[in-house]
């Protein structure tokens, strides 16, 4: 796990107006990887969902291989929100994994101030196109790796890097989406890597 604290120091991230009422975050993902999990486990409100039973109308359409407990999908967004401090809030948006959803992403994305993509290791295959949407938008990102108990192999995170292709400048962790705390260090996770390149912007200049 990434060796951020629970708390951010209010001198660690240039508070704009917008950072004031609120940083929008969107998580995405493939189909089952634990995005609705994360959201839930994190907000500090009762989280909005748009989950729905899974009915035969989506047998040949939704990929559940890897995930034949799977009942609900998520056919919209999930919404929650998390006070990092007194003057940080994410506002956190769950994307849907189905391929036959993708089409909301693009709308997901306007206004995002960055973005999580999570990963499941027996499926990584369905990260390519979060990613791929990610960089057509320039939104920046960090990749966390939702670990499974019932995962047969456990890749390293240099392992998962390579087999993403991602820079040495994305940020890569490991996480329980289950555990508020973990859900909560791969935010911060995000937060300090947009202070990063926020910091290099302004260097840049």
């Amino acid at each position: 796990m990434g060796s951020a604290t629970s708390e951010l120091p209010s001198t660690r991230v240039p508070l704009t107006d917008a950072a004031e009422t609120g940083l929008k975050i969107v998580v995405v993902g493939g189909f089952g990887v634990g995005k609705t999990t994360l959201v839930r486990s994190v907000s500090e409100i009762r989280p909005l969902s748009t989950e729905e039973v899974m009915t035969q109308a989506g047998v040949g359409v939704d990929e559940t291989g890897a995930v034949q407990s799977k009942t609900t999908t998520t056919v919209a967004f999930d919404f929650g929100r998390i006070s990092l401090n007194e003057q940080m809030v994410l506002y956190l948006f769950g994307a849907p994994g189905q391929k036959r959803f993708w089409f909301l992403w693009d709308r997901l994305f306007s206004g995002t101030l960055g973005a999580v993509v999570l990963v499941d290791t027996r499926r990584m295959d369905d990260s390519w196109y979060a990613i791929d949407r990610l960089e057509h938008h320039r939104t920046p990102f960090v990749v966390a790796v939702n670990r499974f108990e019932d995962d047969p192999t456990r890749h390293s995170l240099e392992e998962i890097r390579q087999a993403l292709a991602l820079p040495d400048h994305v940020p890569l962790v490991e996480c329980d989406a289950r555990v508020r705390e973990s859900g909560k260090d791969v935010l911060i996770t995000l937060v300090d890597h947009l202070y990063r390149l926020a910091m290099a912007r302004e260097g840049a200049s």
